[in-house]
């Protein structure tokens, strides 16, 4: 009667007795090494199977602590963003700063901003020029940051006619606060720097510090607006 190998490992399953009973002949049995070259007794054959399980687990546990590693120093290069985002008294001043952070720690050479709905008059600045509804309907639709190789002309403009030919992707990041919105856009010469499915996660937050930021000079030019309507000294 010829029993197929399901069966047998079946049987094997439901019998554990069987090793005990056959143990010499368990020690006396060959099987192919898993690496190639000689046949080997099955006891060592799990020596070797364990070494490689032990292997991955290993390979794992870097990759864990890899990730760990890469993580808390990006919490750490945005807890630098927020204090100095914080510690801006002019949108100037914020612009730059964001910029600089950006380009320095977070290695994004290429950002591009624009704001709009201001309720003040502010300062002439590129991140104040207009634009377009197309624009506006883009960020009002961003539920989440976009990563990937495709942005509208208008906003690939953004970047200068020289440093936007060379860009491969991008990362558009929307801001909102109570008083105005806006568009974070940031760019790289990198085709997979900023690709599809990729995490959002930190980008999320950068759109949320920004955000919050913006807050502080909106509500400075309202008062001054304020004060200037009504003449207050």
């Amino acid at each position: 009667m010829k029993f197929s190998s399901e069966e047998v490992a079946q049987y094997l399953q439901q019998h554990p007795e069987f090793f005990e009973e056959y143990a010499d002949m368990l020690a006396e049995i060959q099987v192919p090494h898993p690496h190639g070259g000689r046949a080997i007794p099955i006891s060592e054959r799990q020596i070797v199977a364990l070494r490689d399980k032990n292997r991955i687990l290993q390979d794992k546990l870097g990759e864990l602590i890899r990730f760990g590693e890469e993580n808390s120093a990006i919490t750490e290069k945005m807890h630098r963003l927020a204090v100095a985002l914080l510690s801006f008294n002019r949108l100037t001043d914020f612009l730059h700063g964001l910029n600089f952070h950006l380009r320095e720690d977070f290695s994004v050479p290429h950002t591009a901003l624009r704001l709009w709905n201001r309720s003040a008059e502010g300062p002439a600045l590129p991140e104040s020029a207009p634009a377009s509804p197309d624009i506006q309907v883009l960020t009002e639709g961003l539920s989440r940051p976009y990563c990937g190789p495709h942005i509208l002309d208008e906003v690939r403009n953004w970047f200068g006619e020289e440093d936007a030919a060379r860009l491969r992707s991008f990362a558009m990041v929307a801001l909102r606060t109570d008083q105005i919105a806006g568009l974070l856009v940031m760019g790289s010469e990198d085709p997979q720097r900023f690709y599809v499915n990729m995490g959002t996660v930190y980008l999320t937050q950068l759109g949320e510090l920004v955000s919050a930021a913006l807050t502080r000079f909106t509500q400075a030019e309202g008062l001054e607006e304020a004060k200037n309507k009504y003449d207050i000294r």
